[in-house]
């Protein structure tokens, strides 16, 4: 009779946990938008993406040399280092409120501005570990980059980085690098984490009637962080940067990941500021995505572009086989690196030709 009660215990306490489940996360299938095919360069990767796979490597190995909060704080200057070696072609310029810093190139208009949200999954990355990526934006854009230093978990909440990149936004439409001035062209820019603050700040823009961004480019952006794209799990082993990263996190069950997510993230895995893809795509500006074939997030882009194609906001999705996640930042070593930029400068091209 014990065993009785005790398993009737357990199968109480399990249904109680999938209703408490269900209750909390009330989550929108959406395994529909996986049926639209999207484009995947036809190219091999070149040499030297070797070459980015050893320098992935060594960030790994970094990660694992210590634990905890001493893993972190070396990863988070493994990644500044990495900016150390750059020769840059861009000016820079640290700006203390909002904190972060300018990368001007040669004959920018400094009334075109980018701000720049820059990757490392919320816990690490700076506006030093991407230079790579705000160098060659600046250039590609014609613009002055604005990247933000937004504030990282666990030392701070998530919304609280969230509220830094809106503040930076609306600062940069009243400031440039040389002090008060209106922004004539504001575009908005992210990769991976960051990529998902950027997709997510546009909707928070257009729900608070500010002046939205001119366009948006995110470079291989989270988008939802339930987990439930089949690449997700299904490219984990293909992944060589965020496979080691999160493979063991996306092979466990879901509900163990949602719990864990508010848990950390103090909002729900389904709250669009988290997963902006689990929000409303209508009336967002026009926004390119580029993302690797072969890595984890590449289903949570091929299902933001096709929910945002199905309300009616215009994105722009760009596939490269075998490339690293986000191989943008390996520029200058990546020929593929070059060929990104190049497409984000024809895509601002195509803004601007639109708008005259």
């Amino acid at each position: 009779m014990f065993w009785l009660y005790l398993t009737l215990a357990a199968l109480a306490l399990l249904a109680a946990a999938v209703l408490a489940t269900r209750l909390t996360f009330r989550l929108e299938d959406l395994s529909a938008l996986d049926r639209q095919a999207h484009a995947v360069r036809q190219q091999a990767p070149s040499p030297e993406l070797q070459r980015a796979h050893e320098l992935v490597e060594q960030a790994h190995a970094v990660a694992k040399s210590r634990s905890g909060k001493a893993g972190l704080a070396a990863l988070r200057e493994h990644m500044d280092a990495l900016s150390d070696d750059l020769v840059l072609h861009s000016a820079r310029q640290l700006q203390k409120a909002p904190r972060g810093e300018w990368m001007i190139a040669p004959g920018t208009d400094t009334r075109r501005r980018v701000l720049y949200l820059h990757g490392g999954g919320w816990t690490a990355g700076s506006p030093r570990s991407h230079r790579a990526i705000t160098d060659r934006l600046s250039r590609a854009t014609r613009a002055a980059v604005f990247a933000v230093d937004y504030r990282l978990m666990p030392e701070h909440r998530f919304m609280d980085g969230v509220k830094d990149c809106r503040e930076a936004y609306c600062w940069l439409l009243d400031n440039g690098p040389e002090g008060a001035a209106a922004a004539d062209f504001m575009l908005v820019a992210g990769d991976s984490a960051g990529g998902s603050h950027t997709l997510a700040l546009l909707a928070w823009l257009r729900d608070s009637g500010l002046r939205q961004a001119d366009g948006a480019v995110a470079f291989s952006p989270s988008t939802d962080l339930t987990l439930t794209a089949p690449s997700n799990r299904g490219n984990i082993a293909a992944d060589r940067l965020l496979g080691p990263m999160f493979g063991r996190l996306a092979r466990l069950p879901r509900p163990l990941v949602w719990w864990g997510v508010l848990a950390l993230f103090r909002v729900s895995p389904t709250d669009p500021q988290a997963s902006p893809l689990r929000g409303r795509l209508a009336g967002l500006p026009p926004t390119l995505i580029q993302a690797s074939a072969d890595e984890m997030l590449v289903d949570n882009a091929r299902r933001y572009a096709a929910r945002a194609a199905a309300e009616g906001s215009p994105v722009t999705l760009q596939l490269w086989p075998g490339m690293v996640h986000v191989w943008q930042i390996f520029a200058p070593l990546l020929p593929e690196a070059d060929e990104a930029f190049a497409e984000v400068a024809a895509f601002v091209a195509q803004l601007e030709a639109e708008q005259t």
